[in-house]
């Protein structure tokens, strides 16, 4: 685990659980560490947890633009 620290306290990220962005990994952070309450994302790339997903599956850094395509691609969304 990986403790993050920010002004809203400290959130813990999962190294075993994640997905693969285009300049760097997003893991998942939890409350806390035991893993039961999941809060939202963690960017390997700038070390933040200011990320923004969508209902497709996007996943995209406030802070560096780190990217993670959807899970699948509806063409009624383009």
């Amino acid at each position: 685990m990986i403790e993050v620290e920010t002004d809203d306290g400290t959130f813990y990220a999962a190294e075993d659980e994640g997905e693969r962005g285009d300049e760097g990994a997003f893991l998942v952070v939890y409350r806390t560490p035991d893993q039961e309450t999941r809060y939202g994302w963690y960017c390997t790339n700038c070390e933040s947890i200011d990320n923004a997903m969508d209902a497709m599956g996007t996943i995209v850094c406030n802070v560096c633009g780190n990217y993670r395509k959807p899970d699948e691609w509806d063409a009624a969304h383009e």
